[in-house]
């Protein structure tokens, strides 16, 4: 009977496990944001549906480039979280909108632009306004640092 019971155990262990992937499945159909994922630049470009150019690679994070229906977007990746906060406090000063995931950073055309994206993507959008004198930056504009 213990090996029955234990059996049992891992057989509802299953249903449960199995059961959570459909859930987590009828979320995804329902419009919410996806779970959180660490992308690098060339992930979040593909997503997007273009070929990111490298423009930075900095000791704890790079930088990316592409257009994509008229659309210039600006990725980044970042090897800590830590790295990542520094550099969106950074970004402060320069103004924008970001969109901000697990360790990555996406920049593009207007915060209602990037609230769309982070139903495909997640992220939550930061909106930074605009600080220091240098006005709005366009993604062409270069990062805010590198280390």
């Amino acid at each position: 009977m213990v090996r029955r019971r234990g059996y049992g155990g891992i057989v509802l262990s299953l249903l449960a496990i199995a059961l959570t992937g459909c859930s987590e499945q009828v979320e995804a159909d329902s419009g919410r944001k996806p779970a959180p994922r660490t992308y690098t630049v060339q992930q979040l470009a593909s997503v997007i549906g273009c070929t990111a150019k490298i423009t930075v690679k900095a000791l704890d994070y790079r930088q990316g480039e592409c257009t994509s229906d008229g659309i210039a977007y600006v990725f980044l990746d970042f090897d800590t979280a830590e790295g990542q906060r520094e550099w969106l406090d950074y970004a402060e000063m320069y103004g924008g909108v970001y969109l901000a995931g697990d360790r990555w950073v996406l920049s593009a055309k207007s915060k209602s632009f990037m609230q769309e994206l982070s139903k495909k993507l997640g992220g939550t959008v930061e909106d930074h306004g605009f600080g220091g004198s240098t006005g709005s930056p366009s993604p062409s504009t270069p990062s805010p640092h590198s280390h």
